[in-house]
C-alpha cells in the first residue's frame, strides 16, 4: 500500500464568507460516471483477440515487449477445450454458407464425340460433424482436426454431346454423399497491431464420395464419366471454398470481438488502444497475448514503457487470466477527470435518507434545516484533482481531492461549499453477476470549507459524514454503474465461475473459469452469415 504523503502540520481550514466559482445543474438528480472506469472482468475478456489502433509495430521478441505491455491475457488449455467445443458450429457455418462456383469441362469420347458439361447450383444438405480435436504446439500454432464430417451435396449437371450423326443436350440433377475429415493448423501472428490468425494451412480428406444421378437411368458410360468429373470437381471446389469460408468466418468473428472491445473501452473523447505489443506466445499449456493499453484523450495518447510484467506473475490452474497494469488505470483516471466524468448529484428524498445514518458528530442546525425543511436540498460532488491509483497486495489505493456543494434553495445560493482530500484503500470482487467494491481504510482531510458560520464541530461532522455516508454511497453507485456497464456488454450472459481479483504490486490479476454460452455463438453466426 502506498502511504499517504506527509502532511506536516497542515491544518484543516475554513473561511466565513460566501464563495462560488462553479456552475452546477440542479434540474434533477443525476449520476454521471465514466464508461471507461473499470477493467475488472468483461473488458479483459475481450482482450484475447482484440485491438484498437496500432500505435507501433509489434516487437518480435515478447520479452522485449514486456515493458511496453499494459495488459496480458492468458488462455489456458482447459479454456481452449471449452472454446473448441464451439468449433463445430463455426465449421458448420463455413460449410453451409460457402458459395460454390459453377465449373465447366469437356471430354472427347470415341463415337460420341466431345462431351461438354457444367456443374451448377451446388448446395449442401444434411450436414453433421463427428468430433473436433486440437493441440497447442509450442512455438508453432494450433493443430485442429474435425473428423467424420458427413454431408450431402445437391446440384445439377448440364451436358451435351454429339457427332455428325447426333447432337444431344441434357440436364440432370445429382446428389453426392460424402464423408470428410478436415484439418486446420492456424498460426497466430502480429498483424497490423492485432492478434491475427492465418488459416491457410487447411486440408480436406474425402473418405467417401458417392454419386447418385436422378433416377440412375442414364447410360453407364455417362455415369462413369460424371462420377470421375464430379469426384474431381467436388474435391477441388469444396476444399477451396470451405477453407476460404473458414478463414472468412474466423476473420469476421475476430473483427466482431475487436469491435466489442473497442466499443467497451471507448466513450466520447476517451479511447484505449489495446493493440498487441508482440506476437502471442503458445506453449503446451496456454496461449498468451500482450496488449498496449494506451489511453487516448482528445488525440493525446498515454505512454507505457516501464511495465513490470513477467510471465511468472500468472499461473495455470484457472482457465482465463488477465494481467492489468496501474499504468492503464491512471491515464484513464486522468482522462475521465479532465472530461468531467467524476460527478455525483443527489437531491430530494434520496439525499435526506442518506443523512439518517447515525453519526457520532452532531449535525449542524443549518444542515438539518436544509435537509428536512427546505424541500429541495441538492448535493453536488465532483473531483477537483486527478485521482491517483496505486495497487499493492493490500488492495488499490486511490488518492484525490473532491469538492462538494450543498444547496438548500435557489441554485445561486449555496448553503455549504467544501474541499477534502480523500485517501482510500479498495478491494474489488465479482460474484452473482455483480461488481462489489469494499473500502478497507480511508483518511479524510477537510482542506477548505466556506459558509457564514463554521467551527471545528462542523468540520468534524463533514469529515465523518464523508467517511460513513459519502464514501459508501460513491462506491455503491460505482458498483451499480459498473455492473450495468458490464451487463450492457453481455457479461451476464457468460457463465463465470470463481472469479478472483488479486491486487499485486503495481498491477492486478483477474482470474476465472468460464463457460461459453452456446446461444451467443449461434446468434452471432446467424446474424453475421444471413
Amino acid at each position: 500500500m502506498r502511504k499517504p504523503a506527509a502532511r506536516g502540520n497542515r491544518k484543516e481550514t475554513y473561511t466565513s464568507k460566501h464563495k462560488l466559482n462553479f456552475k452546477l445543474s440542479a434540474a434533477r438528480p443525476e449520476v454521471k460516471l465514466s464508461c471507461t472506469m473499470s477493467l475488472d472482468v468483461v473488458p479483459s475478456l475481450l482482450l484475447f483477440l482484440s485491438m484498437f489502433g496500432a500505435s507501433q509495430a509489434c516487437l518480435q521478441d515478447p520479452a522485449a515487449a514486456y515493458r511496453f505491455t499494459g495488459a496480458v491475457c492468458r488462455l489456458t488449455y482447459p479454456a481452449a477445450v471449452v472454446l473448441n467445443e464451439k468449433t463445430t458450429k463455426v465449421i458448420e457455418a463455413a460449410f453451409q454458407h460457402a458459395r460454390y462456383p459453377s465449373v465447366k469441362g469437356e471430354k472427347y469420347l470415341f463415337l460420341i464425340g466431345t462431351v461438354l458439361y457444367a456443374l451448377e447450383n451446388l448446395e449442401i444438405h444434411n450436414l453433421s460433424i463427428g468430433r473436433s480435436a486440437f493441440e497447442l504446439r509450442p512455438g508453432e500454432g494450433i493443430s485442429m482436426e474435425i473428423t467424420n464430417v458427413s454431408a450431402v451435396f445437391n446440384g445439377r449437371i448440364q451436358y451435351g454431346y454429339g457427332s455428325w450423326l447426333v447432337n444431344i443436350e441434357h440436364s440432370i440433377d445429382f446428389e453426392i454423399e460424402s464423408q470428410i475429415d478436415l484439418g486446420i493448423n492456424p498460426k497466430l501472428y502480429c498483424g497490423a497491431g492485432k492478434v491475427a490468425a492465418d488459416t491457410s494451412d487447411c486440408f480436406l480428406n474425402f473418405h467417401k464420395l458417392s454419386l447418385h444421378l436422378q433416377g440412375d437411368k442414364e447410360p453407364n458410360w455417362l455415369k462413369k464419366l460424371f462420377t470421375d468429373f464430379i469426384t474431381f470437381t467436388v474435391k477441388l471446389v469444396v476444399k477451396g471454398q470451405i477453407c476460404k469460408e473458414i478463414n472468412k468466418v474466423a476473420s469476421i468473428l475476430a473483427d466482431f470481438i475487436q469491435e466489442r472491445a473497442e466499443q467497451f473501452l471507448s466513450d466520447g473523447d476517451i479511447s484505449v488502444d489495446i493493440g498487441v505489443a508482440a506476437a502471442p506466445v503458445i506453449t503446451a499449456n496456454y496461449i498468451e497475448s500482450y496488449h498496449k493499453g494506451l489511453t487516448s484523450y482528445r488525440n493525446v495518447s498515454a505512454v507505457i514503457n516501464e511495465s513490470v510484467f513477467q510471465p511468472d506473475q500468472l499461473t495455470e490452474h484457472k482457465m482465463l487470466y488477465f494481467w492489468v497494469s496501474d499504468q492503464i488505470f491512471n491515464p484513464m483516471f486522468t482522462a475521465a477527470h479532465h472530461d468531467g466524468r467524476f460527478q455525483l448529484n443527489l437531491s430530494g428524498a434520496e439525499l435526506t435518507e442518506l443523512f439518517k445514518t447515525k453519526l457520532s458528530s452532531p449535525m449542524p442546525e443549518y444542515i438539518r434545516k436544509c435537509l428536512l425543511e427546505s424541500g429541495s436540498p441538492q448535493l453536488s460532488v465532483w473531483s477537483s484533482s486527478v485521482p491517483h491509483l496505486h495497487t499493492s497486495t493490500l488492495g488499490t489505493n486511490i488518492r484525490g481531492t473532491l469538492s462538494a456543494q450543498l444547496h438548500c434553495g435557489a441554485p445561486d445560493a449555496p448553503t455549504l461549499f467544501f474541499q477534502a482530500e480523500v485517501d482510500i484503500d479498495i478491494t474489488a470482487s465479482y460474484a452473482d453477476k455483480k461488481v462489489f467494491l469494499q473500502s478497507n481504510r480511508s483518511e479524510i482531510f477537510v482542506l477548505q470549507a466556506e459558509f457564514a458560520s463554521l467551527n471545528q464541530t462542523h468540520l468534524d461532522f463533514i469529515r465523518e459524514a464523508l467517511e460513513k455516508i459519502g464514501i459508501p454511497k460513491v462506491l455503491s453507485v460505482f458498483e451499480t454503474e459498473v455492473t450495468r456497464l458490464l451487463d450492457k456488454q453481455g457479461t451476464d450472459l457468460f457463465d463465470i465461475f470463481n472469479p478472483e481479483v488479486l491486487p499485486q504490486e503495481g498491477f492486478v490479476v483477474i482470474q476465472m473459469d468460464f463457460g461459453f454460452p452456446h446461444h451467443l455463438l449461434v446468434e452471432f453466426l446467424r446474424r453475421t452469415l444471413e
